[in-house]
């Protein structure tokens, strides 16, 4: 955590990418959300109407080759999170001031859960390498399905 050294811990650099997260959220004109307390096991909601987006917000600094190790899970004394817990995941790449706006599913779906990502901002050395670069600021998909957006257009349900 060397080049974030004006953050005490973990904690303090999570409190700051929610309050990130949130504000480009409302710069792309979302509604926001915050949960009072840390008991939810989502960090900031999205209002659209009677639907709320649960989003669990994530960051990462760790390069590994050509790209960034994100991890998915709560913590180590917790259980996973699940689809019940959660719509969609928001991980800010924090060296290249990027985030990655991925559905649960992606991570949660399937008969493993994702603990972690490899994420890759920077230019690809490969084309269709990269697994997750469609979620890359795909601010978009936190709209709920059949939810009209700005533009007025609905999205398929």
């Amino acid at each position: 955590m060397d080049e974030f050294k004006f953050f005490k811990n973990f904690k303090e650099r999570g409190e700051w990418v929610e309050a990130r997260f949130m504000a480009d959220a409302m710069r792309h004109g979302y509604k926001v959300l915050k949960p009072w307390g840390d008991s939810q096991p989502f960090d900031v909601a999205l209002a659209f109407g009677r639907r709320i987006v649960r989003v669990q917000v994530k960051s990462t600094s760790c390069r590994t080759g050509t790209g960034y190790f994100c991890q998915f899970k709560p913590n180590y004394f917790s259980d996973p999170y699940t689809l019940d817990q959660l719509d969609s995941f928001a991980a800010c790449v924090i060296p290249q001031d990027t985030w990655y706006l991925i559905p649960a599913p992606v991570i949660l779906g399937g008969p493993r859960n994702k603990q972690g990502l490899m994420l890759h901002p920077m230019q690809p050395l490969k084309q269709n390498r990269y697994l997750y670069e469609s979620y890359r600021e795909a601010w978009p998909l936190l709209t709920p399905r059949g939810h009209r957006s700005k533009d007025g257009c609905r999205r398929k349900k």
